[in-house]
């Protein structure tokens, strides 16, 4: 079975059982949380690297956890900014321990993920707050702390590809560059809804439109979709000159496609470097499971960040 086969075949599966998950609006935040960390929801329970270890900054509004990966088998080489997804409502920065210690060893970056606060409890600015303190920390002697070269990548998936885009721009609106290069996985760029977003309807497959705006509403309670394209928000509406070098990567069975469809395109339009990578019968969070495209996405991912940085 080809990589593309396999993939619409798994999907197929996910589709069905996840037909008899109820909707995680029917439950509390507390209880869609536990869900997921016990693997009861869309995705598996957590594996959890021994070598993996917690520290704590002070962020502008109180302590900041982040989780630290180190190369095991190779000096470090730099650091890797990572931004989970989530929805900006779910998602730990432990939840993927495995592939990020598989980027680190790739290519000798340290993993910096940022354990972010969450919707409904912190909407909007908090989470996008939490990530820029923790880039100014590393920017400005962090990379030095954890035995690190001074080279800077930043990346994350899905609602952590919005927060690292925010994080570029808001370190250059502030004069602060660093960054050499941008790992966007099927981010959310407009959470106003991209036409693929709001076309997509009830079909449920990791993401459906009314999930998308569950979780719009947790992270922007009141706000109004026309307000959401402000580009302090969505950063599809930014001014996106004089960013680093990004890779976009989506699938063709996600709902925000045109998310990295229209991003890209803006992006290199601005004067930046961009890849963009879309992948056959890849679903929403497609690298989450043990799939060939998986593999073979994180492969170019880590080629990506190797080139980009001059590893």
């Amino acid at each position: 079975m080809g990589a593309t086969d396999e993939a619409r075949a798994f999907n197929a599966d996910l589709e069905e059982r996840l037909r008899a998950l109820p909707m995680p609006w029917t439950a509390t935040i507390e209880q869609v949380r536990a869900a997921r960390r016990a693997g009861k929801g869309v995705f598996p329970v957590p594996e959890l690297l021994d070598h993996a270890r917690w520290h704590e900054i002070e962020g502008r509004d109180g302590p900041l956890k982040l989780r630290l990966i180190e190369p095991q088998t190779r000096a470090a080489t730099g650091a890797y900014l990572h931004i989970h997804g989530g929805g900006w409502t779910l998602g730990t920065a432990d939840e993927q321990d495995t592939r990020l210690g598989v980027l680190a060893e790739a290519n000798g970056l340290v993993v910096v993920s940022v354990e972010y606060r969450l919707g409904p409890e912190h909407p909007h600015p908090a989470g996008p707050d939490d990530c820029e303190d923790a880039a100014r920390w590393l920017l400005d002697g962090g990379a030095g702390e954890l035995g690190a070269p001074e080279r800077y990548a930043i990346g994350g998936e899905s609602a952590g590809g919005h927060l690292s885009a925010l994080t570029l721009l808001r370190l250059r609106d502030r004069g602060i560059g660093g960054f050499a290069a941008a790992n966007l996985v099927f981010g959310a760029f407009d959470l106003s809804l991209t036409p693929s977003a709001r076309a997509w309807g009830d079909r449920y497959l990791v993401l459906s439109t009314p999930i998308i705006d569950w979780f719009g509403d947790q992270y922007l309670p009141g706000v109004t979709p026309e307000d959401r394209r402000d580009p302090a928000i969505s950063p599809l509406y930014a001014d996106l000159t004089g960013l680093p070098p990004a890779l976009f990567t989506v699938g063709t069975e996600d709902p925000l496609l045109d998310d990295s469809l229209f991003m890209a395109a803006r992006w290199a339009r601005a004067g930046n470097a961009a890849e963009l990578d879309v992948i056959d019968e890849a679903i929403h969070a497609f690298n989450y499971f043990d799939l060939e495209i998986a593999r073979r996405s994180e492969a170019r991912q880590a080629a990506f960040l190797t080139e980009a940085l001059g590893l």
